[in-house]
């Protein structure tokens, strides 16, 4: 999982955005750490993830089309804390972002991040950034995990992440902060949106 050498080099942000732009990896705490290889079924998740909730909220609020009041992307360097991340979706409120974060890598804290698990990397996803998400003061973090087929949707509170839900792949939920709508966390997970389960 890490790239860090037995020396114990503490890896800075300038270094890791001078990797080449198509490196997996994210500087947590000093360490690069590999993300898990794209799969199909990681990258079909993602996809109708972002794709479900861009329908509805990646928009300005009053908007053709859609409830509005999000900014959504995939895959975007993020820094927070001193801390490289490569999330799998993050979103940012246009209330609190009015203008398109589009520096590299963004600075500016997401209102939400989404991580879609997998076993390789399972530690780094459900404690390492789950700490640190929280630590950061990111609001909303959710799980897709595609080996156990569920979604855990974690609220930041003082003390720490609440779990505000967890659904299985059958399930229609109302997810915060997208609770406006109804999700099947099937879909999320990448099935096929046409399917009963």
């Amino acid at each position: 999982m890490s790239t860090r050498g037995a020396e114990h080099h503490h890896h800075t942000v300038a270094e890791w955005l001078a990797l080449p732009e198509d490196a997996r990896v994210e500087l947590i705490d000093g360490e690069f750490v590999e993300k898990a290889a794209p799969t199909f079924d990681h990258g079909r998740s993602q996809m109708r993830t972002a794709g479900t909730l861009g329908g509805s909220f990646d928009r300005r609020t009053g908007g053709p089309g859609g409830l509005g009041g999000w900014r959504l992307g995939t895959e975007v360097d993020i820094v927070l804390e001193g801390r490289g991340y490569r999330p799998d979706i993050a979103g940012w409120r246009r209330d609190r972002v009015a203008e398109a974060p589009r520096a590299r890598p963004v600075t500016i804290r997401p209102d939400w991040l989404c991580e879609i698990v997998s076993e390789s990397n399972r530690a780094v996803d459900t404690v390492i950034k789950l700490r640190r998400y929280h630590q950061a003061g990111v609001p909303h973090y959710w799980i897709l995990d595609q080996t156990d087929r569920t979604l855990s949707v974690y609220r930041h509170t003082a003390d720490g992440y609440l779990v505000a839900l967890r659904a299985e792949a059958s399930e229609l939920v109302r997810a915060e902060p997208f609770d406006a709508i109804e999700l099947r966390v099937g879909v999320l997970l990448g099935d096929d949106p046409n399917d009963d389960a």
